[in-house]
């Protein structure tokens, strides 16, 4: 190994005085093109500022990719050399640049779509005959990259080899059908910690991922295993993953001091390794206490992180990376390659090949390639992971040596769609280099993983394998060194304090990890010891965070409310307008006018408004039973009692407009004395209905303890609403009558017209009583109160001023028309014999 290093150093050393034409080399024809996808950059060209949609770029060469593709090369090559697996038969390839974006990622993958051998981006061909210009894909490396190719290959069912995407929502080949990787999932790596956690007994722990697919996926299957193995989370946070942004710096910082308050001595981190490499910068710059840090294959072996200032102090250093074994023959490969792009001959073959492949459709693959030397490649060469995008090529190999149907001699050049190649891939193991491999159910391999530790020796880090997991875990203790004194395993303990009316909300079920919540409102914290809150009774209330439950005051309407006092006012004013328009009509009771609005029975409604008026005070104080069951009978009998004497009326009316032939020998029931009994009827008629109100299920108080937060509502309650249509239908059927019977009258000359006060009056009922319904069933404060007040009183008001109003109007300022003349043909009230 370490010849090979100092003959890679001393070649790069003599590539790198000019440019090489590595550029070229990631583009090949051949029977059958396989696309790569790779991370050739790692600094993307600002997306925002683009105006045009012109072909995006990356600004700083990433090595990992550079080296996957050499890998992706190498095994391409490897398997056109070989006499068995394909013969005859060549693959080609096309790699492109994804610059860690998906939309640099989707660019080749539109164009991985198009038709064999064509420019164009004509994709809506018959899907199930089309040959798309790649017969699978290999990569991209990032899951959040896969998650966005993924859907649009799997449309179109081309097979896609991940090399290193490990997130588990691609385990779902509902969705992905044609998705497969060459690496395990997060949910294998994440069991793998757990048992770690669990075997040095650290439950208290906290967790930071890189807010990006991996990260947060991660994160999320370790917190739900966490939770069913006895391992509180005392911390969990997200970093962001370009340290560029504006907020980054805060983020980064924020979390930090959360890591140091919540006094946690493990620390799991799910990032890949630029994030990972902010956060143990600003770990390193705020002085953070040494920490065991458990990574994962994202970042524990990458450069970037060790490349860290003092990178030492921040603790112990343990992870899981995926087992892979070596590639033979990988890195002479790669060290033939470079000398030979140094080579004019070899160069001008190259770019003679990428022509046959329109090399130009998107330009340059890799611009810093030819700037690179292989001394800035050999640290990545010997520690970078190449054996699962080796496994990819093969994959896809074996499954295209199955549906050409070879023979160990020769391979049929048949046309094969890409989706045939799936089923092969599905079913059958392949096997390189003397190892068998084969997708699982989630079209995955899980070749399992190595427990690597930090292990520094005059300051340079090695990456030392002390353990590993496949089934189960194993560990060998005794070669990790520990930042402790005593270089033993450090313990995790929790501890927090809760303030008074504050309680431990424990996550999980795991009383060892809690957070600090307030109480929330009605409900009260006891002790120091208690683990929740307690409910306040009914009859109580409790601000949040309290430490006792306080008595709810009763609320309703009261007397000495603004709002009371006004309605009172105005009750006062209807009492006082009622009171005077009977004086009126009781000094001009003989008059015509008065005759003709029934004399002694419009002075009896003009009681029964003023006892209706007065019947509002009901609605004002504190309410109870006897109180809920008057306010009904008493508004019910006052509006019957009003409306008998304008039925009355309605009917001498239409005897006389309708029915002149019938009116003599009629009227005598509606304008004498008998008319009493017709008012009697319609009052014993109510009654009756108010008996059975009564009965049925009259209005009741009730305590309403959830309108209000701090006070009881006492209300009164509908218990059946069979008898509030009983009691309150029948005046409507009065009013119906009256309204039907009057509206349509007309009346000759300049005679007066009596009709049209009742059918104003029952008018202005219904419109009030439609508002009434429309309001009152929304209605949870003492509104309700205010509501029945308030629609009592403007009913009273109504009928005062639409029917009553107008004729003391006459009365008082138009003597004139209070003749004779204007009441007469028997709408006129005839007096009675004996009449004085």
């Amino acid at each position: 190994m370490v010849p090979e290093l100092l003959l890679c150093l001393g070649l790069g050393c003599a590539g790198a005085l000019s440019p090489t034409c590595l550029s070229a080399q990631f583009q090949r024809p051949g029977d059958y093109i396989l696309g790569g996808l790779f991370p050739f950059g790692s600094d993307t060209v600002n997306l925002t500022a683009r105006s045009e949609p012109t072909l995006m770029r990356c600004e700083r060469l990433f090595s990992d990719g550079l080296v996957w593709a050499l890998g992706m090369r190498f095994a391409i090559d490897e398997i056109n050399n070989s006499t068995t697996l394909l013969p005859g038969v060549t693959l080609g390839y096309e790699m492109h640049d994804t610059c860690f974006e998906p939309l640099v990622a989707l660019q080749p993958s539109l164009l991985f779509l198009t038709r064999s051998g064509s420019m164009g981006t004509r994709i809506l061909c018959n899907s199930t005959d089309c040959q798309p210009r790649v017969t699978a894909v290999i990569g991209p490396h990032k899951s959040g990259l896969c998650l966005a190719t993924a859907k649009l290959f799997s449309s179109f069912l081309i097979p896609q080899v991940s090399y290193a995407a490990s997130s588990e929502k691609l385990s779902n080949a509902e969705l992905y059908p044609s998705f497969y990787r060459t690496v395990p999932s997060d949910k294998n790596l994440v069991e793998a910690v757990v048992l770690l956690l669990n075997r040095f007994g650290w439950n208290w722990i906290a967790t930071i991922a890189s807010d990006d697919e991996y990260g947060q996926g991660a994160q999320e299957i370790f917190l739900s295993m966490a939770g069913n193995n006895n391992i509180c989370i005392a911390f969990e946070g997200l970093i962001p993953t370009d340290v560029s942004e504006p907020n980054a710096q805060k983020q980064l910082e924020d979390t930090v001091n959360l890591i140091n308050k919540t006094k946690v001595n493990i620390i799991v981190l799910f990032a890949y390794s630029l994030p990972a490499q902010a956060l143990l910068e600003q770990s390193i710059r705020m002085g953070l206490s040494k920490k065991v840090w458990i990574g994962t294959k994202a970042w524990m072996v990458s450069d970037i992180p060790t490349s860290v200032p003092n990178i030492q102090s921040i603790g112990t250093v343990l992870g899981f990376v995926m087992k892979a074994g070596t590639v033979p023959g990988f890195q002479q490969y790669v060290t033939d390659l470079f000398s030979s792009v140094q080579q004019d001959e070899f160069c001008r073959q190259s770019r003679e090949l990428n022509r046959l492949v329109n090399a130009d459709v998107l330009g340059t693959h890799c611009e810093e390639c030819d700037h690179i030397s292989l001394g800035d490649l050999s640290f990545m060469l010997s520690i970078s992971q190449v054996q699962p995008v080796h496994l990819a090529v093969y994959s896809v190999a074996y499954a295209l040596h199955r549906a050409l149907g070879c023979t160990p001699k020769a391979c049929p050049k048949a046309p094969i769609r890409s989706w045939q190649l799936l089923h092969f891939m599905d079913t059958l193991p392949f096997e390189v280099n003397g190892q068998s491999f084969r997708f699982d159910q989630s079209h995955s391999t899980n070749t399992g993983y190595n427990l690597i530790f930090w292990s520094w020796k005059n300051g340079t880090v090695s990456y030392l394998p002390v353990g590993g997991y496949e089934q189960s875990l194993h560990i060998d203790e005794s070669q990790i060194q520990f930042h402790t004194p005593d270089q033993k395993e450090p313990t995790s303990e929790c501890f927090t304090h809760c303030k008074p009316g504050q309680v431990r909300r424990i996550k999980g079920f795991h009383l060892c990890c809690y957070d600090c919540t307030d109480c929330p409102e009605n409900t009260f914290w006891s002790s120091e010891d208690s683990s929740s809150c307690i409910p306040c009774l009914q009859h109580q209330w409790a601000p949040a965070r309290s430490t006792r439950c306080y008595e709810r005051s009763q609320r309703f309407l009261f007397w000495d409310e603004p709002l009371a006092i006004a309605l009172l006012a105005l009750m006062s004013i209807t009492v006082l307008l009622t009171c005077l328009t009977a004086l009126l009509f009781l000094r001009n009771l003989q008059t015509p006018l008065v005759q003709a609005a029934g004399g002694e029975r419009a002075l009896f409604a003009l009681l029964c408004l003023v006892v209706l008026s007065l019947s509002c005070c009901l609605h004002v104080g504190k309410p109870s039973d006897t109180l809920c069951t008057t306010q009904g009978v008493v508004y019910a009998l006052c509006l019957t009692g009003c409306f008998s004497t304008f039925l009355i009326k309605t009917l001498e009316i239409t005897l006389v407009m309708e029915l002149p032939r019938c009116a003599p020998s009629l009227l005598c029931w509606v304008t004498h004395r008998r008319s009493w009994l017709l008012v009697a009827l319609c009052l014993l008629t109510q009654g009756l209905l108010c008996l059975c109100h009564l009965h049925l299920g009259p209005a009741y108080l009730r305590s309403d303890y959830k309108s209000l937060p701090t006070e009881v509502l006492l209300v009164c309650n509908t218990k059946s609403w069979v008898a509030f249509a009983l009691l309150h239908g029948y005046n409507s059927c009065l009013a119906l009558v009256c309204f039907l019977g009057t509206f349509m009258v007309q009346t000759l000359g300049k005679k007066y017209n009596l009709a049209r006060g009742i059918t104003l009056a029952t008018l202005i009922y219904f419109i009030i009583w439609i508002f009434f319904m429309a309001i009152f069933p929304t209605l949870r404060t003492i509104l309700r109160a205010v509501t029945l007040f308030a629609t009592t009183l403007t009913i009273s008001l109504g009928i005062l001023g639409t029917y009553y109003l107008p004729k003391c109007y006459i009365i008082l300022f138009k003597p004139e028309m209070n003749t004779a003349d204007c009441f007469q043909n028997s709408i006129q009230e005839e007096p009675e014999e004996g009449s004085a």
